[in-house]
């Protein structure tokens, strides 16, 4: 019973040490020019190995790149100058939301023709929008529908940035 807690922290002592050394790898290049990776130097018989130290193994992972300081000598945008550029972008992006929401209000009629519309070779397998050939035929203006709903969310969402 003694002997057990003592293993315990010996064990505990042993697994903490272990990281604490530098990880090296070796790169190994054959006589034949194949190249590989190994953590024993003479993984390779007649290989002519190279260490390569990667630190040690418990360093910490690099955080993000750290923010440099804008040069004194940068040119400078004026407020009233970036104002205007704002202001012109968003009606820009203005003008863009009103065409796609009439692109995707033609789109939308457009899909509703199709699912409305049964040709004579669908009539053949039963027709309905559940057809394999009027799933086909529909499948695109789906599509185009989906299109044009992403691209106003993606120019709302621009122009509430902006805002």
């Amino acid at each position: 019973m003694n002997s057990q807690r003592l293993y315990f922290p010996l064990a505990l002592l042993f697994l903490v040490a272990i990281p604490a050394q530098a990880a090296v790898m070796y790169q190994c290049v054959d006589e034949s020019g194949h190249k590989s990776f190994s953590n024993m130097k003479s993984a390779t018989k007649g290989a002519k190995c190279t260490a390569m130290d990667l630190g040690p193994a418990s360093a910490p992972a690099a955080k993000g790149a750290t923010k440099t300081p804008t040069p004194t000598n940068f040119p400078k945008v004026e407020e009233n100058t970036q104002r205007a550029r704002d202001t012109d972008r968003l009606r820009i992006l203005e003008g863009e939301l009103d065409a796609e929401k009439r692109n995707l209000a033609q789109a939308q009629k457009d899909l509703a023709e199709q699912e409305a519309t049964t040709l004579p070779s669908e009539r053949m397998q039963g027709g309905g929008i559940s057809g394999g050939k009027v799933a086909e035929r529909v499948q695109p203006f789906k599509d185009k529908v989906a299109l044009h709903e992403r691209n106003i969310e993606a120019i709302q969402k621009e122009i509430s940035k902006l805002r």
